[in-house]
């Protein structure tokens, strides 16, 4: 989730008025299936071939695994910071995305981003053993300049990372982000699109050619074309441009080139073609989505985190969708 210090008033009333919502009308929403819940502000969900799920709980700077079935997770690896996005490389090792720590208010019994933290250093890009839970930093810096507060994160046909950044927004000003590419082995890292207004998700498209980036506070999706390995074209495509209270985070894509966005302040899941048409608006009446990814034996499963009410979810979607380049 991007840094949120400057819309916590914001984000806390939406989370009075939803919880009030909820609780007086017992809402749910229809063929939404509750994996977990009690988490520490979970995020960066990967869908695995067991029907189980993996994702970051940035709150409490953990890696987490939920089993078939299971009701708890199990902590794999603490991390530090604040772990925000994760993927799975070819090698079958995690690619974490750490924005380097969020602070939290409870705020009608869920939890807001609301600052950065007294002993925030910078973010990192991690890599995490999922057998072991041994932990590498592979990146805090691109020469001499800090990583800020990389935000998602995916591994390309190539076994290559590429990973936004949003920045850290403070009381008086805030920093640029970015898109960057880096290789899986800490040897090489590179800014590939800067500045960019808060970058957050990133997907690939079915061409596995088109990255998509979300600009969460311009409620636009970008898509670049990759030309070669770690390379953009100089110019994108704004493939939607989208009116409201909506503030983009992740987004995950449907076999047929559909889009589908998590968007945290109105808590719903917009779904557009790839030319920006929106075909559908659901509403998550059990808090914020936040970050997505399908699977499931026919890919007809929509992983979610509900990141403000500690929860990982399932919801069953009408078509199918891509499932990530690399799996576990």
């Amino acid at each position: 989730m991007s840094e949120p210090t400057r819309r916590a008033a914001i984000l806390g009333g939406l989370a009075s008025t939803v919880m009030a919502t909820r609780l007086s009308a017992q809402a749910i929403t229809p063929d939404l299936e509750i994996l977990a819940q009690g988490l520490a502000f979970p995020e960066g969900i990967v869908a695995l071939r067991d029907g189980g799920a993996m994702f970051v709980e940035i709150a409490s700077g953990t890696y987490s695994r939920l089993r078939p079935g299971a009701k708890t997770a199990t902590t794999l690896a603490t991390l530090g910071g604040g772990p925000n996005g994760s993927t799975i490389g070819p090698d079958g090792m995690v690619y974490i995305a750490n924005d380097g720590g969020l602070t939290f208010k409870t705020i009608a019994g869920r939890m807001v981003p609301i600052g950065v933290p007294a002993d925030y250093r910078g973010g990192s890009i991690q890599r995490v053993d999922p057998a072991t839970g041994a932990v590498r930093t592979l990146y805090e810096r691109i020469g001499a300049e800090r990583l800020k507060a990389p935000n998602d994160i995916l591994c390309d046909e190539w076994g290559d990372l590429w990973f936004t950044d949003t920045g850290k927004t403070y009381a008086r000003n805030r920093d640029n982000g970015g898109v960057y590419w880096a290789k899986r082995d800490g040897s090489e890292i590179r800014e590939i699109a800067y500045p960019l207004q808060n970058p957050n998700g990133l997907a690939l498209g079915p061409d596995k050619r088109t990255l998509y980036v979300a600009l969460s506070d311009r409620r636009e999706i970008a898509a670049y074309t990759i030309t070669a390995r770690g390379t953009l074209a100089p110019t994108s495509k704004i493939v939607a441009a989208v009116g409201g209270v909506l503030l983009f985070d992740n987004l995950a894509v449907e076999a047929n080139g559909n889009l589908v966005v998590a968007c945290v302040l109105s808590g719903e899941l917009l779904s557009l073609t790839p030319e920006g048409r929106e075909l559908a608006r659901i509403k998550i009446t059990e808090g914020s989505p936040t970050a997505l990814a399908f699977g499931g034996p026919d890919m007809r499963s929509l992983y979610m985190t509900l990141s403000n009410s500690g929860i990982v979810a399932r919801l069953a979607w009408p078509r199918p969708g891509l499932p990530a380049l690399h799996r576990l």
